[in-house]
């Protein structure tokens, strides 16, 4: 039986579906300090209680990592700071990272990733010998994520494939039993829905238990847009991009989240045991055009923690 999609209109005039306001309830965004600094503050942009992730790219010194993480959390946000193993020397690197995380700034979340450096710059290549130190469960982390990939992954399967992929999927859901904090996939940015559903159902069929936090490319310019998909190489949902591309006309209009979001929401309203539980943005093209993108469409569930009267 077909679900009924009543859409209201929110304050401002544009329509929302309650389908899109349940998906997009408890979204969290990725920033890094350069970005962060450029928002005066995160309370007039993002609801309360958001999370907050903080991207540590390669160069960037572990002082800023925590300064930002401090002034987010300042403002009333749970931040989620990266730990990329390939840019963690030893085991005492990592030790002194999260002593200062928690002494600073409180944090009690992690994202754990490999990183996205070709060679490790010590002891670490991945994000389940980070988990396998104890050291996340030692200093009493509530909440551990680790990387999903809906696309194949030519860094962990050179041949295109999904076997290295699924053996680490099954470590770290193995992991997550043995662990007082709670796990979840967070993944890299896709643009379509059907795979992305389809992916999830497979995961499900395997066993995978771990929730899924999909994530989705923030309004940008659709050259931006590429840009960044071939510098992270997301593949085959590249070719939704480039159809577009070939309208030049479209090429400096923003590209937005919409339909690929739409897709997701109403799977889940029609499925609502669907692994995929929140959604995670990559603000590609501004952490305020994604949140105030979030504030018109996502109705009363993304509305800032303090509203301001005229638009940011």
């Amino acid at each position: 039986m077909a679900l009924l999609n009543f859409k209201r209109k929110s304050e401002d005039g544009k329509t929302t579906s309650p389908e899109m306001e349940a998906f997009l309830k408890g979204y969290s965004i990725e920033v890094m300090p350069r970005t962060a600094a450029k928002v005066e503050d995160f309370r007039v942009l993002l609801p309360e209680g958001t999370r907050v992730y903080i991207a540590h790219i390669e160069g960037t010194p572990i002082e800023d990592m925590v300064a930002t993480a401090k002034r987010i959390k300042g403002e009333g946000y749970d931040v989620m700071p990266h730990f990329p193993a390939r840019i963690i020397k030893d085991k005492a690197t990592l030790e002194n990272w999260i002593s200062m995380y928690q002494g600073e700034a409180d944090v009690k979340q992690a994202l754990l990733l490999a990183g996205g450096v070709a060679n490790p710059h010590g002891d670490f290549s991945d994000s389940m010998q980070l988990l396998d130190t104890g050291l996340f469960d030692k200093a009493g982390f509530t909440n551990l994520h680790v990387a999903g990939h809906p696309e194949p992954n030519m860094d962990i399967d050179p041949d295109g494939g999904r076997a290295n992929t699924y053996a680490a999927l099954d470590w770290k859901l193995e992991f997550s039993k043995r662990t007082d904090a709670d796990m979840a996939l967070a993944t890299q940015f896709c643009f379509e829905a059907e795979p992305v559903i389809e992916w999830a159902n497979t995961l499900k069929e395997r066993g995978m238990t771990l929730p899924i936090h999909i994530g989705i490319a923030g309004p940008a310019k659709l050259q931006t847009m590429i840009k960044f998909a071939i510098a992270c190489g997301v593949g085959p949902s590249l070719k939704v991009l480039q159809k577009r591309a070939k309208d030049v006309s479209k090429l400096l209009l923003p590209h937005e989240p919409t339909e690929v979001l739409a897709g997701l929401a109403a799977h889940k309203a029609a499925n609502p045991d669907f692994n995929i539980e929140k959604v995670h943005f990559f603000p590609l093209g501004g952490i305020k055009t994604n949140a105030n993108w979030a504030i018109e469409n996502g109705g009363a569930s993304t509305q800032p923690a303090a509203p301001q009267s005229t638009s940011v």
